[in-house]
């Protein structure tokens, strides 16, 4: 109930602050702006805002509440945000980060600057940044914050806790504490609550959990999510390669590489960036999407070309110019459906090479079964429309062999393109309505060509 009250409070707030912007009151607008909204919806209405009520709203965001509000930013508008502030101020606003959120800020920057940033930090803040920054951003050493608490195995419970009323407050996300040797090699983790409902005299080799498995720094962002989804985590500790620990990841940060590759999946389909600015410029939006419209245009002309070289046919039956669309389409959605099924699978870890024959089969069997049952509808379709046995006939032989390619296509494709380091959410789409176009034309153009001739 409490939630729904809050929920329904910032609703309110954020409906004022509209009206406060549409009539002017500025001074209205940062006291509602500073005075009740939390930072992630302050980022929300700046990202819901055309860019000159945008840099008007940052300008009235209080000093204390912007490097929040950075941190729940994409990446467009950060980047934009990022480049009107001097190192200095930088420097004040990222006092309170996370080593890990300030290293994913600091790569949105010149090297120049991030070297001004970063040495106006002390020395151990310095490196633990810098630790971060030396891994990829789509690493579990990108994900890491360095910030975690350890203790020795021999230690008792009672010292453990002594050891943590000593901390004014504990990293955020601590659900466990994390158990190294004397050279900081990984051995297992404390849960707090373990060491909450233990004997105090107990020592915390006999408590811990040594069945979490640490997480490899060079691991790839996505796995380290599939790692939390599976086993429910809250944190995880990461290790190097001489298994000494460096790190951990928290589950927020996790949730933001989910909603990034959930972003980036969707917007690629389309070419589109996932941090694309819903209210960016009008050149930054032709430039960024007359780069896909330009390659599907190439991508039109093929399947064009096909046509043309059936034109004498298509003179003499004009029925076929009416039907092939139809073989066309429906091989584009069936392979559609197979392409994001497969990418779907790559993405959880379902798909590997030991089901790909099984996979293939049972998409090469639904081909079939759907080309059958599709084929005798259309067919049907065709010959009552143009009362011509011949042409129902040919279209349901070209649409079978269309959704049969479509489903190998479909299956295999994503996992060519994967093979060659070639995003296949990005580049799938438009190589598969290529292919089923110019089958689905070849097919249907050259089966009636062969019949009419």
């Amino acid at each position: 109930m409490t939630d729904i009250l809050e929920k329904s409070q910032a609703r309110q707030r954020l409906r004022s602050l509209s009206e406060a912007l549409d009539s002017g009151a500025l001074k209205q607008v940062a006291r509602i702006l500073n005075g009740g909204l939390s930072p992630s919806d302050i980022a929300h209405l700046l990202e819901s805002s055309p860019p000159r009520q945008r840099t008007l709203l940052w300008n009235l965001v209080d000093k204390s509440l912007e490097g929040e509000v950075l941190q729940y930013l994409n990446d467009d508008i950060r980047s934009y945000f990022l480049s009107r502030l001097n190192a200095r101020e930088l420097a004040d606003i990222i006092e309170d980060f996370e080593s890990d959120d300030l290293a994913d800020l600091l790569q949105q920057l010149p090297d120049t600057v991030i070297q001004e940033v970063l040495d106006t930090m002390d020395e151990q803040d310095r490196q633990r940044v810098e630790e971060v920054l030396a891994y990829p951003e789509d690493t579990a050493g990108g994900l890491m914050n360095t910030d975690t608490i350890t203790v020795r195995p021999d230690i008792s419970i009672d010292v453990v806790l002594r050891y943590l009323r000593r901390h004014r407050t504990l990293p955020p996300m601590t659900d466990s504490l994390i158990v190294v040797s004397r050279r900081d090699e990984f051995i297992g983790v404390l849960p707090i609550t373990r060491i909450l409902v233990s004997n105090p005299a107990s020592t915390v080799r006999e408590v811990m959990d040594t069945e979490i498995e640490p997480i490899p720094v060079m691991l790839a962002d996505d796995k380290v999510a599939t790692m939390f989804e599976r086993y429910d985590l809250i944190s995880a500790p990461v290790v190097g390669e001489n298994g000494r620990l460096l790190g951990r990841i928290t589950i927020d940060d996790v949730v933001d590489v989910i909603r990034e590759d959930a972003d980036h999946s969707l917007m690629s389909m389309a070419g589109l960036d996932e941090d694309e600015d819903t209210f960016a410029p009008v050149w930054k939006t032709t430039r960024r999407r007359a780069v896909w419209l330009g390659i599907n245009l190439i991508t039109a002309f093929t399947a064009s070309a096909v046509i043309g070289l059936f034109e004498a046919t298509i003179s003499k039956v004009v029925a076929l110019a009416v039907l092939m669309p139809i073989v066309a389409s429906m091989g584009g959605i069936a392979g559609s459906q197979t392409l994001t099924l497969v990418i779907r699978g790559m993405a959880v870890g379902q798909i590997s090479g030991g089901n790909v024959k099984w996979l293939l089969n049972r998409e090469f069997l639904s081909g079939i079964l759907n080309g059958l049952l599709w084929a005798l509808v259309v067919a049907t379709a065709a010959v009552l429309w143009f009362g011509d046995p011949l042409i129902g006939a040919i279209i349901a032989a070209a649409l079978l062999i269309n959704l049969v390619a479509a489903a190998f296509v479909g299956t295999l494709l994503p996992m060519f393109l994967k093979s060659r380091n070639i995003d296949p959410a990005l580049a799938g789409s438009v190589i598969l309505t290529t292919v089923t176009d110019v089958v689905g034309f070849m097919s249907f153009l050259g089966l009636a060509t062969f019949f009419y001739s």
